[in-house]
């Protein structure tokens, strides 16, 4: 039997074994007994991050029914919508959530002093750009809460890169949980409408994806979702590429 709590001590091929017949059993498994599964069986710290972002409250709702006060890990970039801040706000005070921000060590008006307007300067500007306020805080995130075992609300169709990822996955040396990675829209929209969630609101602006203000425009005919990101030069913000850990 693997010991899951000395995760670097197994091998490359220990690993990537137990990846591999764990993720086929779990396959078959619904969100709700894949998260009480991973509960059971994956080391703490346990997190979940979150992006309060449109169907954001599928994957809250689903962690907070079996793990109330588990940790909830929002990155603070200070350029989020307004409306992104009232959301969490009034999310947080709902739900009750044990609520975890972190922001980056430099501001955004220092930011801006030292780089210029970085989100306008291509592609180099916008790594730059994602590195300093997204990556950077969620490594601190991991290191500061000794976590062994990050939720998120992945789901393979939201880009290539996902795409390639499992319902487990193991993140450097920290076990990545994606309970509805699986899923497809009609499966969020039920689900959201069944337990009655709330939605982030600028989707009724037609946002269909929201992350920083100057870097998501809404959703028009003819555009592929990830066009709605960094100006169609990438999807990914970072924080679910490995490469950036």
């Amino acid at each position: 039997m693997i010991n899951l709590n000395n995760v670097n001590n197994l091998t490359l091929n220990e690993k990537k074994n137990f990846l591999y017949t764990q993720n086929i059993i779990l396959k078959n498994m619904s969100a709700k007994e894949r998260i009480s599964w991973a509960l059971e069986n994956l080391p703490g710290v346990h997190i979940l991050t979150s992006s309060f972002g449109i169907h954001s409250l599928v994957s809250l709702h689903l962690m907070i029914q079996q793990k109330k006060d588990i940790p909830v890990v929002i990155i603070d970039t200070g350029y989020l919508f307004p409306e992104t801040y009232h959301f969490i706000d009034k999310i947080s005070k709902k739900l009750e959530l044990n609520l975890k921000i972190f922001r980056p060590k430099i501001s955004s008006a220092w930011q801006e002093v030292r780089y210029g307007k970085l989100w306008k300067k291509g592609l180099t500007g916008i790594e730059l750009y994602n590195n300093l306020n997204k990556v950077d805080p969620m490594k601190r995130a991991l290191k500061d809460l000794s976590v062994n075992t990050w939720f998120a609300g992945l789901r393979f169709n939201q880009s290539n890169i996902r795409s390639s990822f499992s319902i487990l996955n193991l993140h450097q040396n920290i076990f990545k949980f994606l309970p509805i990675f699986d899923w497809n829209q009609k499966m969020i929209d039920d689900y959201t409408t069944y337990y009655q969630l709330d939605i982030h609101p600028l989707y009724k602006k037609g946002y269909i994806s929201v992350g920083d203000i100057h870097t998501t425009i809404p959703f028009q005919s003819g555009m592929l979702e990830s066009e709605t990101r960094f100006f169609g030069l990438k999807r990914e913000c970072g924080l679910h590429e490995k490469n950036k850990y």
